[in-house]
């Protein structure tokens, strides 16, 4: 979901002199990890490194504002991600549900913080703060962030290829069960919490969160995690071409990726009920945009809309004032009701593009948002789907092809329809899982040509187009057969 960034603008880090450990990117084996996460070959002493404590704190705070912004600064703020194909990397973001071995009850705060600390202190992580809480750590360009409900996320470093995202994912996962498991708690990789309702779960204690929950809502605040690739363009043509095809196939991917059909113990009806839940949501920050898909459509078209979603809130003297249904553009011209005479930094305007959440975003890259996390090579699969069609020429082509003549009735069915029917939603004279098909086939086709050997990382997704059955749909057979109509084993079942 992705409610928070512990490094931008937002949460600038002070520290000087701050030493952070890299990992190599060569293919994983445990000798190459183990020396990587600094483990002696005895395997049993963790080399511990200073952590440092760091201040989470806005850069609007930093700057004074010389002149008001233009919306031309707003355009050229995005525009600035434009980067030649060469630099072109890929960022992968995953959250995951803790919860103690014994009663399966969700890790609490308090669990949250002596994790944090634990991987902070054996692992060389910087300690993000605000006030007095602990809310998340940073090493180089990776950050671990929490979720509103204790959602453990890792936000993963921009790396060229999916072998680099496979080692980070294995440190990552090395490094937090190192600690977890001394404190009694595991991980789960799906896409909604299938046992606890919203009063179970813990509230982190952030006043970004206290003010989102009145404009988000508790359900996608707390209930569900996420897998999501960030992808870079080369310029305004190319983010266009990426943003459509990103579009149009999002709820195929949430199809293929789907393993949310549970909730509070129960089937919900759904395979996915974290794109539901998302489908609920403040309609003016959410959706699937078919402005993308007018000839006019580019980077001054996206500033438009996203100065036409109401604003949440601003941050300043380390206190979020709500500023609820208030205009940014208001806020360019000085007119901020909570805030007359102030203007916005280009912090604030990076602040109000996080608070947006359509099924793709664009800030300087773009997202896509549509999946369920789940098991270890969903993590590795999701990134891989997405470069596999948007970083090869050939391949986007051909999407662009295939959904040129698609109307957006048919999108915005499509998006209605994925979360609950999956791969056997009717699609013009077939079944979606016949367009999933060509979908996978053209992204492995494309990860062939980059030639970096990624293509078995989409195996397992091309086994659900194949079959037509998610990962969810096996969910369901099994609560229905061997668990008993119990939730309870898919903690083991799908534990990382």
């Amino acid at each position: 979901m992705a409610l928070s960034f512990l490094v931008s603008p937002l949460d600038c880090i002070y520290a000087e002199n701050i030493k952070s450990t890299s990992f190599p990117h060569s293919a994983w084996s445990p000798t190459r990890t183990i020396q990587s996460l600094h483990i002696d070959s005895v395997g049993a002493r963790y080399k511990r490194r200073r952590s440092v404590i760091v201040a989470s704190a806005p850069a609007v705070e930093q700057a004074m504002v010389s002149k008001p912004l233009t919306k031309q600064d707003l355009v050229d703020f995005i525009a600035s991600g434009c980067k030649p194909k060469e630099k072109w990397r890929v960022g992968t973001e995953h959250e995951k549900f803790g919860f103690e071995f014994g009663t399966l009850r969700p890790m609490n705060y308090e669990h949250i913080t002596k994790l944090l600390n634990g991987i902070a202190e054996r692992f060389g992580w910087e300690k993000i703060m605000e006030g007095n809480n602990i809310i998340g750590l940073k090493q180089g360009k990776k950050n671990i962030s929490l979720e509103p409900g204790g959602q453990f996320e890792l936000s993963g470093a921009p790396l060229e290829t999916l072998q680099q995202t496979r080692d980070e994912v294995n440190s990552h996962f090395y490094q937090v069960k190192a600690v977890a498991e001394e404190l009694g708690i595991g991980f789960v990789g799906i896409g909604s919490q299938p046992k606890w309702g919203p009063k179970d779960l813990p509230m982190i204690p952030r006043a970004r969160f206290e003010v989102l929950k009145n404009y988000i809502g508790i359900d996608v605040m707390v209930r569900t995690c996420t897998v999501q690739a960030n992808l870079d363009f080369s310029s305004e043509a190319d983010m266009v071409r990426k943003f459509r095809a990103g579009l149009a196939l999002q709820p195929i991917a949430t199809a293929l990726f789907a393993s949310s059909p549970f909730t509070e113990g129960k089937p919900n009806g759904y395979l996915s009920i974290r794109s539901k839940f998302w489908s609920d949501t403040d309609k003016n920050r959410t959706g699937m945009l078919p402005f993308v898909f007018d000839d006019s459509f580019g980077f001054e078209k996206y500033v438009d809309y996203a100065l036409d979603v109401p604003m949440c809130f601003v941050y300043r003297k380390k206190k979020y004032i709500n500023c609820a249904g208030m205009s940014f553009r208001d806020f360019m011209a000085g007119k901020l009701p909570r805030m007359p005479g102030e203007f916005p930094t280009l912090a604030d305007w990076e602040n109000h593009l996080s608070t947006i959440y359509p099924e793709v975003r664009l800030k300087r890259y773009l997202e896509m948002r549509g999946a369920d996390c789940g098991p270890w090579h969903v993590i590795c699969a999701l990134p891989a789907f997405w470069v596999g069609l948007l970083y090869d020429e050939v391949s986007l082509q051909n999407v662009l092809d295939m959904i040129a003549d698609w109307t957006p009735q048919e999108r915005q069915m499509l998006r209605n329809k994925a979360p609950k029917s999956g791969l056997k939603t009717t699609f013009r004279d077939g079944l979606l899982k016949h367009v999933a098909e060509d979908v996978v086939k053209f992204a492995k086709d494309g990860l062939k040509r980059r030639g970096f050997n990624e293509t078995g990382f989409l195996d397992e997704v091309d086994e659900v187009a194949r079959t037509g059955v998610t990962a969810a749909e096996k969910l369901l057979e099994m609560y229905r057969g061997k668990w008993g109509e119990s939730v309870d084993p898919i903690f083991g079942e799908m534990q990382y």
